[in-house]
């Protein structure tokens, strides 16, 4: 007697926008799902898109197993490849969250949301291959409608269709697949696959075409067809009416901007420290290595990248290289496209989430390809992964703040390229303290390829910008109240003179830090947040204050909201104010300005850049958008209109972003065949910090700031991990706080806190946190740990939110 076969649970994510979330259902006989595969399952009263996480040996505590529905189906193999669910499962151990958040990070926006279930006719039965009555319903069914149908209305029109389409499926006639829906009509092309390939009754013409389909693999986009068969659009018609093809309709994938630059960029000549990087990178592929690349600022990095690429794709592997900033991904890409053509794709936010839908499945073919994009992009689905790239791996926006997971691109990238057997490479002129770090404990683990000087320039050598300290406390006292230094007034003077252009780096967009009122000395604050709101300059002239911190928006008073003096004053620069002031100077002076506020609109940073780069503007002004990747030649002066805000703020890494940001903003200059310089205007010359940038010393930086990092009990010494809570009410906030920090003590860490965050109030919420420091020479054991943490969490009070930092970047 057989045994009753026990039942199977599936670990599913379901995706809805409002209740969706990890479930568990129940896995019926003769279906093997694997993890990362589409399925469709019954939520509520409709069907809805899932993705199985993995088997579940029993179901959770006081779960009846009669209320456990079943899939319905399989839609789709492998959304994730499957190599990529230990990466996920190691990313959610280590940032203590649960796997169902981390895939929901990972795939695209609105996935399966936004899609609908259909199923598409792939080819005819041969003569003698039969298949059942209902099998050959859907057959007909979908060969009168041209072949491909939603699987509503499949279910609608063919009884027992599910069975059905198991079988036809099986057999490789038709395919289940998952297609965004939108609220116009879905972009299609023409496309052919092979049903007949019998030569019988078939024109010369038509037998030359059908070879070649076959050829081809059965499929081709019907314009691609009829090129390389060299016959008309009416022959390939001819075998469609004549059942030896089957025509229609692909979906036209959304790739954000594909075009191709209208130029060339051959492989450069390499200089004997690029030749040694890239050789040494070439022989590690195929295997997992790490490499630091050291390059002082227009040391070629960027070259090293694209000559090791072309030989990952030449292998028939792919490339992932990621960037810091959206904005750096245009000009990237236009250098990647017209060194490898158009395999190169970006993925990022920018894109619309029809364009990261379609590029998302791009990803998921075989074919080589390099992707280029931001943090998000470390989870892009290449498959044959050859080499992973992180450019400029010092900054900052390599880390997720929050929703969690709360991860690093930096080490995502770490375990994926040990995962896919492939080299990793971080590039950096300052590299950051942990990378660095690294390399020092061991040096064969971090190989360090150093890449001491710029690129020379029509065979003359090319040099460092001269930098210079510029003492405002001496400009007051000759009279000069002006944001302009007059050192600063006279470099920007010359340089206009010699038709070359300047950058100016000014730490704050906005036209003014905050608004005072001169006779109560009261702020403007934003009403949501613990914060002074920031003037602005709207367009056609008008005034705003806004919040940088909830985009809060108002306008400008005429008098002080406290007492009604007209005597409203503006302290602190901002990037509108230093345009402003440029032009009392230089009423003619063409400036661009790039900040967040400038390039809100999608495109915009590739276009502000190539009016600056064509010689529109002679002056870029801009936040720290302007201290990543730029290489304009022209430019042969940079000013840092303050350097002293970055240098005090309340933050264990002030000193080290200090020192990176003021580095590769002044690199910027002097990237072409002419000198440059960088004058940075301070009130405070003689801090040791500045001292090193002007002597362009990491090293000696380095040394000082690790001492400081071991004595104050800081990374890469002792791992943090920060706790954020919040609230709309403040006492139950803090009595929460102070309950979990008394449950925290005992666990094998310090536990500082808690207290409010350095802005407590943001967006009508409280903030407070708990940081946890790992004790001295010892290491966390991560399971035990979470648990630990997850127990004195418990179950947080209606409207308290909690989130966990892992290796937070910052402490505010």
């Amino acid at each position: 007697m057989l045994q009753p076969v026990p039942p199977r649970w599936l670990e599913v994510w379901v995706d809805h926008p409002h209740l969706g979330g990890c479930f568990t259902y129940r896995v019926p006989e003769g279906s093997a799902p694997e993890a990362g595969d589409l399925l469709s399952v019954p939520f509520g009263q409709q069907m809805a898109g899932a993705v199985a996480l993995g088997w579940r040996s029993e179901l959770p505590a006081g779960v009846d197993p009669q209320s456990v529905r079943e899939i319905e189906a399989v839609v789709a193999k492998g959304i994730l490849p499957k190599e990529f669910w230990p990466l996920l499962q190691r990313v959610a151990d280590y940032y203590l969250t649960p796997l169902a958040q981390v895939v929901r990070t990972v795939l695209p926006p609105g996935l399966l949301s936004r899609s609908q279930r259909r199923v598409r006719l792939l080819r005819l039965p041969a003569e003698g291959e039969e298949c059942s009555p209902a099998a050959q319903t859907l057959l007909q069914l979908l060969q009168a409608k041209g072949g491909e149908l939603s699987w509503r209305y499949v279910q609608q029109q063919v009884p027992t269709a599910a069975l059905a389409l198991r079988e036809l499926q099986r057999r490789g006639w038709v395919e289940s697949f998952w297609q965004e829906q939108q609220g116009g009509r879905v972009k299609t092309q023409l496309a052919a696959s092979l049903a007949d390939d019998s030569p019988e009754g078939l024109s010369l013409p038509q037998q030359k075409a059908l070879q070649i389909l076959k050829q081809k693999g059965g499929e081709l986009l019907l314009a691609e067809w009829e090129r390389l068969a060299g016959v008309s659009r009416a022959v390939l018609q001819g075998l469609a009416r004549k059942g030896r093809v089957h025509l229609y309709e692909r979906p036209l994938l959304r790739l954000g901007d594909a075009s191709l630059p209208g130029w060339r960029d051959p492989p450069r000549p390499l200089t004997a420290a690029q030749a040694q990087a890239v050789e040494a990178i070439r022989q590690a592929l195929g295997r997992f290595q790490r490499f630091l690349l050291h390059g002082v600022t227009g040391s070629g990095k960027t070259e090293v990248y694209l000559q090791v690429i072309a030989q990952v794709l030449q292998q028939g592997r792919s490339a992932l290289v990621l960037v810091p900033e959206i904005g750096l991904t245009p000009q990237l890409m236009d250098r990647f496209r017209a060194r490898l053509g158009s395999q190169v794709w970006a993925y990022h936010s920018g894109l619309s989430e029809g364009e990261r839908y379609d590029t998302w499945r791009q990803m998921l073919s075989s074919t080589p390809q390099v992707v280029i994009g931001t943090r998000s992009a470390v989870f892009a689905p290449l498959s044959k992964l050859g080499l992973i790239v992180l450019d400029e791996e010092h900054d900052d926006s390599f880390k997720q703040d929050q929703p969690q997971p709360c991860y690093h691109a930096r080490q995502v990238a770490e375990w994926r390229a040990e995962l896919a057997g492939c080299p990793l490479v971080l590039g950096s002129a300052t590299p950051a303290v942990e990378t660095y770090a690294a390399h020092l404990q061991d040096p064969q683990r971090w190989i360090r390829l150093a890449l001491p000087q710029r690129i020379p320039q029509a065979g003359i050598p090319a040099t460092l910008p001269q930098l210079e300290l510029v003492d405002m406390r001496q400009e007051l006292q000759a009279g000069n109240r002006s944001i302009l230094s007059r050192r600063l007034h006279q470099a920007l003077q010359r340089t206009l003179d010699r038709g070359e252009q300047a950058i100016l780096f000014v730490p704050r967009r906005g036209h003014s830090t905050f608004v005072l009122c001169r006779s109560c000395g009261f702020v403007l604050t934003c009403e949501h947040c613990d914060v002074s709101l920031t003037f602005h300059l709207a367009h056609l002239g008008g005034q705003e204050l806004r919040c940088h911190y909830c985009g809060a928006r108002q306008p400008h008073p005429q008098r002080c909201p406290a007492c009604g003096s007209p005597y409203l004053k503006h302290f602190g620069t901002g990037t509108q104010k230093v345009v402003e002031v440029l032009h009392q100077h230089w009423p003619q002076l063409s400036i661009l300005r790039y900040d967040s506020d400038a390039t809100r609109r999608k495109g915009s940073h590739r276009d502000l850049l190539e009016q600056f780069r064509s010689g529109k503007a002679q002056v870029l002004v801009g936040t720290q958008m302007l201290t990543k990747g730029l290489d304009i030649p022209q430019v042969t002066l940079v000013g840092v209109m303050a350097a002293d805000g970055l240098l005090h703020q309340a933050d264990y890494r002030a000193g080290e972003r200090s020192f990176q940001l003021l580095t590769q903003v002044a690199g910027r200059s002097g990237r072409g065949s002419l000198p440059g310089q960088a004058i940075i205007q301070t009130y405070l010359p003689e801090h040791p910090i500045l001292r090193a940038v002007l002597a362009q010393d990491y090293e000696g930086f380095l040394r000082a700031e690790l001492q400081q990092r071991r004595e104050g009990g800081y990374p890469p010494h002792r791992a943090l991990i920060l706790i954020r809570l919040s609230s709309t009410r403040l006492e139950a906030l803090e009595r929460y706080c102070h309950r979990v920090a008394e449950r925290l003590q005992g666990i094998p860490a310090e536990v500082l806190g808690p207290g409010p965050a350095q802005v407590e109030r943001v967006a009508g919420r409280y903030r407070w946190q708990i940081l946890l420091k790992q004790l001295p020479d010892q290491d966390w054991d991560r399971p035990k740990l979470a648990a630990q943490i997850q127990a004195a969490i418990g179950h947080p009070p209606q409207g308290i939110r909690v989130s966990l930092d892992v290796d937070p970047l910052r402490i505010l």
